[in-house]
């Protein structure tokens, strides 16, 4: 009888020791990521990498510290050129005063913005000027672009 009452409790026992297992493992596993580290909670490869901003990090706020998360997590993957290009831009950015730094990003808002009016008016120069010529860089549909006439390549 014994025989029986083994057998049947070694699937029980096998559960119980893999759950045993899994607390063991849970229990001693790294605790989750957190979304807004502190500058001691940062591996030694993001504070190598953004050893510019140290003085900085505990002060940045979290929309901050994710974009340059994001910028040390792409840097193993960058040429040498575009590492040395990111130290050098974190270095002096690292440096701007709070006043400078918002002045920064207000000037390149600005930019991006005439930027896009720009390419809009050229786009609309452009046209304007295939059309006076009588060509048109894009053919009506189910047409192609006819051939430019001889002596005006």
């Amino acid at each position: 009888m014994p025989s029986k009452l083994c057998s049947a409790s070694r699937p029980l026992a096998a559960f119980l020791g893999a759950l045993a297992l899994c607390c063991a493992a849970l229990a001693g596993a790294a605790p989750a990521k957190k979304s807004d580290p502190s500058w001691a909670e940062l591996s030694a490869m993001q504070k190598e990498i953004l050893a510019p901003l140290a003085g900085e990090w505990d002060k940045l706020d979290p929309a901050n510290r994710q974009r340059w998360l994001g910028v040390a997590k792409r840097y193993p993957k960058m040429t040498p050129t575009g590492k040395k290009r990111v130290q050098t831009r974190m270095r002096k950015w690292a440096e701007l005063t709070p006043e400078q730094r918002e002045q920064a990003r207000k000037n390149y808002l600005d930019m991006r913005k005439s930027s896009r009016k720009k390419e809009k008016d050229l786009s609309k120069e452009w046209l304007e000027y295939e059309r006076s010529r009588g060509r048109s860089s894009t053919p009506e549909p189910g047409k192609s672009p006819a051939p430019p006439a001889v002596g005006q390549q």
